[in-house]
């Protein structure tokens, strides 16, 4: 594709408003201008017949990498062949950011312990000239796994990651209130018997109460050194808000309820919600439904969690459930999540400056079709 090109007859979603029958001009990946009808000096034109174009979705929290690599219980793909695969995946759901979510839990199941996690970190890293999109890494550190802060303190200080988050499934408290869940929850995924669950509880639980807070004191300062974005997971409590305040954490993935949803919008803070959980109309896992806390008014940035696919259905679907304006809509899965991990300067909205990172999305039948997506002005994907 030419390096100056125009996108004529499209529907354009701005932050604010739809711009209907409107053309942008993308010049060496950039967008230079935002107007109505077509340049006759532009080299070439791609007419989107009245279609939407969007902002490319950033995806903050997504651990479908882990599914690619481990596709079954046991059964192991090579990791640069999963990551490959799941970036062509990526680029057709309109995905032109994504955050690779790692967990440094050891101990737990498939990829999520200290040592697979950080060798696709550096695969990720490795082989960033070879994906269509942009790639990054959010490290997820379990607070009970006290053996992933020097594992942790390297990467950071290296400078391999992106988005940094603490999270604690300890049971008694988070996700899981009560023993019986946990084990129910991690149980069967685990293959483990009910003695070896509880000696797995009574660790957690031992690691929780010992140097837990001190290790998390001290990635957090690491991070603010190296000025690496801070969110924290599964908060149950208005007091855990409060924890997140005066530590100027302003970034709440999954409030498992209202209280601490609403808690969070009155104290400043960001809450992350999964794309799913609007799709589907409730949590996976029972916690706090998406659409509640929206209709509430809570919820400021949607992401994939585990399934990509469900970005531009959510986007769509809370637009025809009249819950938000479709440029509101579009705003928590691309200005918003790009501000919040301050990246809003180069991508996250359809605005002149701004790399072209866009999504073409047909509205027609019974639900959204992506069409063809951009990274950078360069064309990623294409349906047929």
């Amino acid at each position: 594709m030419s390096t100056r090109y125009q996108i004529i007859n499209t529907k354009v979603i701005t932050p604010a408003e739809i711009l209907d029958d409107a053309s942008i001009t993308v010049s060496d990946g950039v967008i230079t201008a935002i107007s109505q009808g077509q340049d006759a000096t532009c080299p070439a034109v791609i007419d989107a017949r009245g279609q939407y174009l969007l902002p490319g979705f950033i995806d903050l929290h997504c651990d479908a990498v882990e599914k690619g690599i481990e596709p079954r219980p046991g059964t192991f793909f090579p990791t640069n062949v999963a990551l490959y695969e799941l970036d062509k995946t990526l680029a057709s759901c309109g995905v032109t950011t994504m955050y690779h979510s790692l967990s440094f839990a050891e101990n737990e199941t498939g990829i999520r312990s200290n040592l697979m996690a950080a060798s696709v970190l550096r695969t990720v890293n490795d082989m960033q000239d070879n994906f269509r999109i942009k790639t990054r890494v959010h490290t997820r550190f379990e607070i009970t796994d006290h053996c992933a802060v020097p594992v942790l303190k390297q990467l950071i200080e290296e400078k391999h990651v992106d988005l940094f988050s603490f999270m604690d499934h300890s049971p008694g408290q988070g996700q899981f209130k009560t023993i019986s869940s946990f084990k129910d929850y991690f149980g069967p995924v685990y293959k483990k018997t009910d003695a070896e669950m509880n000696a797995l509880i009574a660790t957690k639980l031992q690691a929780r109460e010992s140097e837990a807070q001190h290790y998390v004191s001290e990635l957090l300062s690491l991070c603010r050194d190296k000025q690496v974005p801070i969110a924290s997971h599964d908060d149950d409590t208005p007091e855990k808000i409060n924890w997140l305040k005066e530590r100027q954490i302003t970034l709440s993935e999954f409030p498992v309820n209202m209280e601490t949803a609403q808690a969070a919008k009155s104290q400043g803070v960001q809450t992350m919600l999964g794309s799913p959980n609007v799709f589907r109309g409730s949590s996976q896992s029972g916690n706090l439904s998406a659409r509640e806390a929206i209709t509430q008014g809570c919820g400021d940035i949607l992401c994939s969690d585990y399934a990509p696919l469900t970005l531009v259905h959510a986007v769509f679907m809370l637009r025809d459930l009249g819950l938000k304006t479709l440029p509101e809509a579009v705003r928590m899965t691309s200005l918003n999540p790009a501000i919040a991990v301050g990246i809003d300067d180069q991508t996250g909205s359809i605005e002149i400056g701004k790399d072209a990172d866009l999504v073409l999305v047909g509205n027609g039948g019974d639900f959204p079709r992506i069409v063809r997506t951009f990274v950078k002005g360069q064309e990623v994907f294409q349906s047929c």
